[in-house]
This record gives structure tokens, C-alpha cells and sequence, in this order.
């Protein structure tokens, strides 16, 4: 959003033009948002596989054309104060590694195709976040996705059922009945609805009663819906991580917790994994503790890891590949690593393609960074409602992470909403966010 501030009456002259371009800025920011949520193939369970393979038209079109709006909108409506400030010494190195991960890639120019979607992907988040120029703006915003988004999914469920809902012909028949909308699957489906939910508390909160309450309720039930218990159980324990604190006037407590909750849930995933006292309480008192046979996944990845600790194996070049192909699979493996297309975890994930060194500055400009800016954040109610919103964003994210892996994936919608998440952070740090007067 813009630090432009409100317009007094002796400027209201030129009134209509200048409602006109924030209009136009605003109507393109939802624009933008809705067309990357629900992606340039909704209702295709692959359609999120095709983004990177140098084979389909519509992607590379639909995404090439989101690139061109989006460049060319933060030219023409952005602040360049504010597009300037997004830009951080954090975020620079950390995309400096991404782009090494893809020059070290195996087949660097399909891993460049792949790339240049992930980096359309972030230059379309901090467009939708820089063109309102105001708090009343942005929420226009999040209305118009959340209701296309949502309402699509939901719409989908009768007309579409056989693409909306998880199928027992599917490759994964044990989903049979589960919702995921627009969405590839449901584990994409429940964290965006959930991130839809805090969007519907945040609009609550600043005085959208209605909007608020029937966004927050439709993502919640959807969100349920796609029988992912993980993320049932992480929306409430963000909401109250970060409302919480605030509402009896500790809003320190909400980093306190946040870096608690980190470590605790890396301790818990990985920790039984890598960390050999854990490991051993782990196989003491939860013998069959394997997140679903992940546990597999992530101690191959470490053994893997343990021979190129440096610098990965490269963007797009470990799972999935060759390289995993030709591995032998023992017969007591519970999953099979050769077909995995991502080792279910995040950071681990960036380890493996990017080396350790890009791993430390993902958790700075990922986790660090996001609870200093929340700290910074002025003390304005504007600020504080958003903040908190895109607080609760970065958290469940963050958290899911350590069963998911989405970072630099591309469009993938939980992706671009952890990237909104932590840009917002910075930017609702950085100045006061104008509200319009009415006169």
C-alpha cells in the first residue's frame, strides 16, 4: 500500500482523475491475486506440474502476461518509495542463492524456466501488496479474491465434481472425497482456505462485520473439508499465538511464541531425525512416530545432503530426477523415493538444492526478519490489524513448512501467500498505513 496520504478538501479538485488511477490500481491488485490463486489451469490436478516444463502454452503465457501487468503496474501506479523499500539485503542474498542453485542445476535452462515462474510469482505478490493506496483499498482486495476463490471452489464441488473433489480413481485413492476446489490437491486447498480465514478475522477486525464473518466462516468449513488435520489444528493456534498477545497488551509475546513454536515443531520433525538424544526419546516413547512415513524421506535427504553440504544438488534437480531414479528402493522403505516429488519438508528442501549456507539465510529473511519487522510495527490500528494478519499468514506457513515443502515452488498458492506474508511484514513496519477519510 501506498504511504500516500489522505486527500484534503482543498485537493479535491482534480478528484476524479485521481480516483480513477487508484481504481484502476486497486481493480488490477485483485486482478492480479485472483488470477495467481486460482491459477491458469483450476479444476486440473496436474495443472501446477505444467508451470515449469517448457511445454505449456498456457502457462507460459498466462504467467509471462502476469509478469508484464505486474511490471508494468508497479511503473505506472506504484510508490517507488515503497516498490524500493520491499527490496532488502536479506531478500537479495537469499534470491542470490536461488538463482546459484539454478545456474548448478542439472539441466539449467529447464531449471531457469521453473525459476522465472517463481520469480513471477514474488514480483506479482509485491505488486498486489504496493498498488492500494490504502488500508480500505487493500481489503477491496482480499475481498474480491476470497470471494472468486473461495466461491469457485465451492461452485466447483457440484459442477465439477470429479476435479474439485479427491477421487478414488486418482492416484492417490485414500483421498477419496476430500475437497480441494480450483486447487491440485488438497494439501494446497486447506492452507490457502486457512490463510483465507485469517484474511475473513483481519476484515472482522477492522469493522468489515459481514464480509469478515462470512469469508472467515466459508474458508474455515472448505478448509475442513479437505481432511487435513495438520492444518485444522494449526489455524487456531496461530490465531491465538498472535490475537491473543495483543488483546491483553503483550504484543511482545506473539515473536516470543512464534520462535517458540518454531523450534519446538523443528525439534519435533526434524529433530528425530538429525538430533541423536531426540532420536533416541522419540524411538523410547513414540516408536511409530514417522509423520506418515516422512521421517524416511528426511533422513535419505540427509544422507544425501551430507555429500554436497555446500551447495545442493540444484533447483528442480533432486527430486524427481534421475538421480533418484536409478537409486535402489529396499523392500522396507515405507515410501518409495524414486517417484517422491518433494521431501516434505521445506527447509530441508532448501538444504538439498541450495546447501546449508542458503538454508541459514532462508530461516533469517523467512522467520528472523518477519518477527523484527512485527516489532517495528507502529502502533497504529491500521498497522497492528494488518500486521496481525499477515502474521498469522507467516506463522501457519512457516509452521507447515515442516511437513510440506512449497518454498520457491513456483505459483504454488501457499508459496505466494507466505511471500505476501513476509513482504507485508516489512512494509506495515516500515510506515503508517493511510485510511481513507470520508468528507
Amino acid at each position: 500500500m501506498s504511504s500516500t496520504g489522505n486527500l484534503r478538501r482543498i485537493e479535491r479538485a482534480p478528484l476524479g482523475a485521481a480516483f480513477a488511477r487508484e481504481g484502476v490500481a486497486t481493480a488490477v491488485a485483485a486482478l492480479l491475486f485472483t488470477v495467481i490463486m486460482i491459477s491458469f489451469r483450476p479444476f486440473q490436478p496436474a495443472g501446477a506440474e505444467l508451470t515449469g516444463d517448457g511445454g505449456d502454452i498456457v502457462n507460459q503465457l498466462g504467467f509471462g502476461s502476469l509478469g508484464a501487468i505486474s511490471v508494468f503496474s508497479l511503473l505506472a501506479f506504484a510508490d517507488p518509495r515503497v516498490v524500493r523499500s520491499l527490496v532488502s539485503p536479506s531478500w537479495t542474498l537469499m534470491l542470490g542463492f536461488f538463482f546459484l542453485s539454478v545456474v548448478l542445476a542439472t539441466d539449467p535452462p529447464a531449471a531457469m524456466r521453473a525459476a522465472s515462474f517463481t520469480m513471477i510469482g514474488i514480483i506479482t505478490m509485491a505488486t498486489i501488496l504496493v498498488l492500494p493506496r490504502d488500508a480500505d483499498a487493500f481489503a477491496r482486495v482480499i475481498i474480491f479474491t476470497a470471494v472468486v476463490v473461495i466461491g469457485l471452489s465451492y461452485v466447483g464441488l457440484v459442477v465439477f465434481p470429479h476435479e474439485a473433489l479427491h477421487t478414488a480413481d486418482s492416484q492417490e485413492p485414500e483421498h477419496a472425497g476430500l475437497w480441494r476446489g480450483v486447487f491440485t490437491h488438497k494439501n494446497i486447498a486447506g492452507p490457502v482456505m486457512a490463510c483465507f480465514s485469517f484474511a475473513g478475522l483481519y476484515l472482522f477486525r477492522r469493522g468489515q462485520r459481514w464480509w469478515g464473518a462470512g469469508i472467515f466462516c466459508a474458508a474455515m468449513v472448505f478448509m475442513l473439508h479437505t481432511g487435513s488435520k495438520t492444518t485444522a489444528g494449526l489455524v487456531p493456534f496461530s490465531i491465538m499465538i498472535v490475537v491473543l498477545p495483543s488483546l491483553i497488551g503483550m504484543r511482545l509475546g506473539t515473536p516470543i511464541l512464534f520462535a517458540l513454536a518454531i523450534v519446538a515443531t523443528a525439534v519435533g520433525t526434524l529433530g528425530i531425525v538429525f538430533i541423536a538424544p531426540v532420536k533416541h526419546l522419540a524411538a523410547i516413547y513414540f516408536p511409530d512416530l514417522t509423520y506418515t512415513g516422512r521421517t524416511t524421506l528426511w533422513e535419505f535427504a540427509g544422507e544425501m545432503l551430507a555429500k554436497k553440504p555446500w551447495t545442493g544438488y540444484g533447483y528442480e534437480s533432486f527430486w524427481g530426477t534421475p538421480l533418484l531414479l536409478n537409486q535402489d528402493q529396499p523392500f522396507d522403505r515405507p515410501w518409495d523415493i524414486r517417484t517422491i516429488v518433494h521431501g516434505h519438508d521445506g527447509y530441508l528442501d532448501i538444504a538439498v538444492l541450495m546447501g546449508i549456507p542458503a538454508l541459514c539465510v532462508a530461516v533469517y529473511t523467512f522467520l528472523i526478519a518477519p518477527l523484527r519487522d512485527y516489532m517495528r510495527i507502529p502502533a497504529r490500528k491500521e498497522n497492528i490489524f494488518l500486521g496481525d494478519f499477515f502474521m498469522m499468514v507467516v506463522l501457519f506457513t512457516a509452521l507447515n513448512a515442516f511437513l510440506e515443502s512449497f518454498f520457491f515452488h513456483r505459483g504454488d498458492p501457499v508459496w505466494l501467500f507466505f511471500v505476501l506474508g513476509v513482504l507485508g511484514l516489512r512494509q506495515v513496519s516500515l510506515r503508517p498505513i493511510p485510511v481513507r477519510v470520508s468528507h
